[in-house]
C-alpha cells in the first residue's frame, strides 16, 4: 500500500550536498516538509532557500551528527517548529581511502564518530517520537561496501557494515509495528564525496571503474521507499546481486572487487 507523502515531516542529515541535498529537494517536491542538517549552515541555507523558492517548506539546522547534543537539538527544534516527525534519513558521512597503513587512528575514530555514531544518535533521538506516534520511518543511507567490502576503503567499509548491523537489529526489534527501518545501499555516486575523500586521505587512488549513479537516482529510490516501505534499497538494480555473489563465491568476488574497485594512482594501468 502506498504511503501518502504530502504533509509529512522528514529530517535529512548531510543535507548540504550530494545525496542528502537531492533527497531533501525530492521530498519537498512531493509535499513533505524537511529539516535540513549539516555542519555548513551557509550551504544548508542555500538548499532551504531553493526549496522555499520552489514552494516547499524547509528548516536549516546546523548540526554535527557526531555530537549527541546537536542531534538531540535538531530533533527537538524540528518538533517545536512542525509538531511532528515522520521520517529520519541518516545520510551524513565521509570516507578516507588508501591501504590500512595509511588509515590514521584519528581518521578511523572520526569515521566511526560520524558514520556510525551519527547514525546511532539520530536513531536514538527519533525512535521515541516514532513509538509515541505509533509509526515512523528510519532510513539509513549506507553503501554497497556495507554489504561487501572493497579495496582501499577498509575504514569506510567497516563503518558502513556497522550501520547494517544497526539497521537489521532495529528492524528485528520493531517487527510487527508500524515503525519501518530501511537501509539504502548506493554504488559510487556522482557527488563531491570523492573529492572530500581524496582531501582527507594520505594516498590518492583511482576512482572505481564499476557502476556509477547520480545523487538524484538515489534520492528517487529513497522517495519510493517512503511511499512503499521496504527493508533494503539498491538504487542501482544490478548491485543487489553483489551480496549474493559474495556468499556463493567469495574468492571470485574478491577478484571482481580488485578489478573494479579503487587502486593507488601509481598502480594505474
Amino acid at each position: 500500500m502506498s504511503e501518502p507523502l504530502a504533509g509529512r515531516v522528514a529530517i535529512v542529515t548531510g543535507a548540504s550536498a550530494g545525496i542528502g541535498r537531492a533527497t531533501a529537494v525530492a521530498f519537498a517536491r512531493c509535499g513533505m516538509t524537511v529539516a535540513l542538517a549539516a555542519r555548513r549552515l551557509d550551504r544548508l541555507q542555500v538548499v532551504a532557500d531553493a526549496i522555499a523558492a520552489d514552494g516547499g517548506r524547509a528548516l536549516a539546522v546546523q548540526t554535527d551528527v557526531a555530537a549527541e547534543a546537536d542531534v538531540r537539538a535538531l530533533v527537538a527544534r524540528t518538533m517545536e517548529t512542525y509538531g511532528r516527525l515522520d521520517v529520519m534519513v541518516c545520510n551524513a558521512g565521509f570516507g578516507v581511502e588508501g591501504p590500512i597503513e595509511a588509515h590514521t587512528t584519528e581518521a578511523m575514530r572520526r569515521l566511526l564518530d560520524v558514520n556510525y555514531m551519527g547514525t546511532f544518535f539520530a536513531a536514538r533521538a527519533a525512535l521515541p517520537i516514532f513509538r509515541q506516534a505509533g509509526r515512523g520511518h528510519l532510513i539509513v543511507v549506507s553503501s554497497i561496501v556495507g554489504r561487501r567490502g572493497a579495496p582501499y576503503v577498509c575504514g569506510y567499509a567497516a563503518t558502513k557494515c556497522a550501520q547494517v548491523g544497526l539497521i537489521e537489529s532495529l528492524r528485528a526489534e520493531l517487527a510487527g509495528t508500524a515503525i519501518r527501518v530501511s537501509g539504502v545501499y548506493p554504488v559510487s555516486t556522482e557527488t563531491e564525496f570523492a573529492d572530500v575523500m581524496h582531501a582527507a586521505s594520505a594516498l590518492e587512488t583511482q576512482r572505481p571503474t564499476g557502476p556509477h549513479q547520480s545523487a538524484e537516482t538515489v534520492a528517487a529510490a529513497i522517495v519510493r521507499c517512503v511511499r512503499h516501505p521496504r527493508p533494503d534499497v539498491y538504487p542501482h538494480a544490478g548491485s543487489r546481486l553483489l551480496p549474493l555473489l559474495n556468499w556463493m563465491a567469495p574468492q571470485v568476488t574478491d577478484r571482481l572487487m580488485h578489478r573494479l574497485g579503487r587502486k593507488p594512482r601509481d598502480d594505474a594501468r
